[in-house]
């Protein structure tokens, strides 16, 4: 695989480009991946009994049955197609589609309707399960400015909410900058960083510090021309943006709250990971706790290389900084754009090759937190081998489970099996917790059915426990 770190016993190099200049060759430090194994930690996902008790009988129904009914592939794409039909303009469909939606999926998968309703569940299945909570207003994407100015509101409302939580209920709140910044402007911005990554003589005034945000297995194919510079408006807008995630940076700096920066499709990353690296150089002050954490995707090719040269760019400037591993969402979407530009996708050519590269960057960032270093990691999986081996891992690291310099994730109605387990072995462990109106959650309510859809899916595990 063409971005793995070092395996056990095998010496390789990165062929690469710099992450700013010319074609080089960059040789990474060593870490060795072969430690004698201890005893496994108590990850026992067998005993269904004992893994649910907390769960009550009308919930455990209830999720069953969402479950199932996610599994059934054409009940899934008949669902999809509704929600997204021409159908739903008129007030009669909308209203009984949602309401039933409401009632079913939106009720199993999110965590309310506002900030307040959110926080009550969040206090809610952490007394019955223990299980911490990641906040998130659910919106997507905004259009223009004034969408921006409504949703960093409510990502202010999503810090508050926090604060009225002990912070052992809480792990932290999520912002996502495709919310805060128009797309035209961040797909803008991501096409010149991705000229001047070509071009490194090629001039971005409005550039503020940051970490590189590229690598050689890079994907360029959406910038093949020279843009325009930024106009006078762009510009403006741009600066509004950082204005916005300043002002939640500070809000959560102040109330020492960690904010997570979800990722996106690669059209839009660069700008992203600009702006979360921006972010993080300036709000991650304290040492031993960085407040701001950025999103790696390990489905993408270029996922390992990127996050050792960020790594490597904190560690020198003495930046703490904080990670969330993901496999990743957007398959299809690169797949289909990459083939209309006549490239082949971003993505990892197989599952496999998926698996392993997050359970080596999985493997790298644990020893780095292990270490002493100003590192945390939020291992986001619902992958029952990388939660076993994440588990054997900090075990033979000695890392203390309850430093918060390590966590696991799901999302709240996934993977509970997991959760339940992991958390029963002593680890820190949380769930990705959207909330707003049921409109608002349709997206992504409908990428969470396509993950559980099918009898193999995602949610396998836990309709067979649950049953």
């Amino acid at each position: 695989m063409a971005n793995r770190f070092l395996r056990p016993n095998l010496v390789r190099r990165f062929s690469t480009v710099s992450p700013v200049g010319p074609p080089t060759t960059v040789i990474p430090e060593i870490i060795s991946f072969d430690h004698q194994p201890k005893p496994d930690v108590d990850l026992d996902l067998s005993d269904q009994s004992r893994l649910f008790a907390s769960v009550p009988i009308l919930n455990l129904i209830r999720s069953t049955a969402v479950l199932h009914a996610t599994a059934i592939g054409p009940m899934v794409d008949i669902g999809s197609w509704l929600m997204s039909s021409k159908l739903m303009e008129t007030t009669f469909t909308r209203d009984l589609v949602l309401g039933i939606v409401k009632g079913t999926f939106y009720e199993h998968f999110c965590a309310g309707e506002d900030a307040t309703a959110a926080a009550r569940r969040v206090r809610s299945v952490y007394e019955s399960t223990g299980l911490k909570g990641m906040l998130v207003y659910g919106v997507e994407h905004a259009e223009d400015g004034a969408a921006c100015d409504d949703n960093i509101k409510k990502f202010m409302e999503t810090v508050e909410a926090a604060k009225t939580l002990p912070t052992s209920h809480l792990s932290s709140v999520v912002v996502k900058i495709t919310a805060i910044c128009p797309m035209d402007v961040l797909k803008r911005v991501s096409d010149l960083l991705r000229w001047q990554y070509k071009n490194p003589n090629f001039k971005l005034p409005w550039k503020l510090n940051s970490f590189p945000v590229f690598s050689g297995l890079s994907p360029l194919y959406h910038t093949t021309t020279e843009p325009e510079p930024l106009t006078v408006e762009e510009e403006r807008e741009l600066e509004k943006a950082h204005d916005r995630l300043k002002s939640v940076c500070q809000r959560c700096q102040e109330s020492n709250v960690p904010l997570l920066i979800d990722a996106e499709d690669t059209i839009l990353q660069p700008a992203i990971d600009y702006m979360a690296y921006w972010s993080a150089i300036k709000f991650n002050t304290d040492q031993d706790r960085p407040i701001v954490y950025n999103t790696i995707q390990a489905y993408l090719k270029d996922a390992g290389e990127r996050l050792h040269f960020a790594l490597r760019e904190s560690e020198k400037m003495k930046v703490p900084i904080g990670f969330k591993l993901v496999r990743g969402a957007y398959m299809s979407s690169e797949a289909k754009l990459a083939d209309s530009l006549g490239h082949k996708s971003p993505v990892h050519d197989t599952i496999q090759d998926t698996h392993d590269c997050y359970n080596e960057c999985m493997s790298f960032l644990m020893e780095k937190a292990s270490n002493g270093s100003g590192i945390a990691v939020i291992l986001a999986t619902h992958n029952t081998d990388s939660g076993k081996l994440g588990a054997r891992k900090a075990s033979e690291l000695g890392i203390d489970k309850e430093n918060g310099k390590i966590e696991f994730a799901q999302l709240y109605g996934m993977s509970d099996a997991l959760s339940f387990g992991l958390k029963r072995a002593g680890f820190n462990v949380s769930k990705y917790m959207p909330y707003g109106p049921v409109d608002t959650a349709v997206p992504y309510l409908i990428r969470r059915a396509y993950e559980n859809r099918g009898m193999m899916s995602t949610g396998s595990l836990d309709r067979q426990l649950m049953r």
